[in-house]
């Protein structure tokens, strides 16, 4: 008799066992995605809330290069472009005609935190929690930053069969909300270094950003 209880409890830790493995597949399955990829293009769309104000969606062209080499293009609004060369971040607005670099270290922009893509992506040591749900064929992946440190608190990922990011929304920790759309991803597309160099549009004006 004293033994029931004890199988029945050691039977309710399968379905957890289970779950823990395929997120662990999972895990594993998206940082093989990305971490062995040295160059990605992909077609984006920009949407941020702030304060309950949704500002104009946006879109454009990602190129991202390891280690830590972005250009995001954006043809709406034309002309707005936000380099990285893996050192200095550039961000121009056509509107204002200025820009304003940083190091990408001490760059709180979200867009920074959309590096891990082609970093050393590793779940384990940038989140400290994980829940997941299916949304179709997709599932969405829900992960909790590891430290209050961090410009963002959470991130939610669609996540495709084939362990693609559809979809990425990050919630700061001002509780703004950054989401991103995917489309068209190309892995290891030939990318020419000039691309992660920034040049002065003319007629702009460089500033300081506020946190230097």
């Amino acid at each position: 008799m004293t033994r029931l209880p004890f199988v029945v409890c050691l039977l309710g830790l399968v379905p957890l066992a289970f779950a823990d493995a395929n997120l662990d597949r999972m895990l594993k399955s998206i940082e093989d995605h990305y971490n062995h990829a040295k160059t990605l293009q992909v077609l984006f769309t920009e949407e941020y809330t702030a304060q309950g104000r949704t500002r104009r969606p946006e879109s454009g062209l990602l190129v991202l290069r390891k280690p830590g080499r972005m250009r995001w293009d954006y043809t709406t609004p034309a002309g707005k472009l936000f380099i990285s060369d893996g050192k200095t971040v550039y961000l121009y607005s056509p509107d204002t005609h200025k820009v304003v670099p940083m190091p990408l270290k001490a760059s709180e922009d979200m867009h920074a935190a959309l590096a891990f893509l082609l970093g050393k992506l590793d779940f384990s040591r940038e989140f400290k929690g994980f829940q997941t749900k299916p949304a179709g064929t997709d599932t969405i992946l829900t992960a909790f930053a590891n430290s209050d440190k961090l410009p963002y608190d959470k991130v939610e990922m669609v996540v495709s069969p084939s362990f693609e990011i559809h979809r990425l929304v990050v919630t700061g920790a001002d509780q703004s909300i950054l989401t991103f759309t995917f489309a068209g991803e190309k892995v290891n597309p030939k990318v020419d270094d000039a691309l992660f160099r920034f040049h002065m549009p003319p007629g702009a004006t460089m500033e300081q950003a506020e946190n230097q």
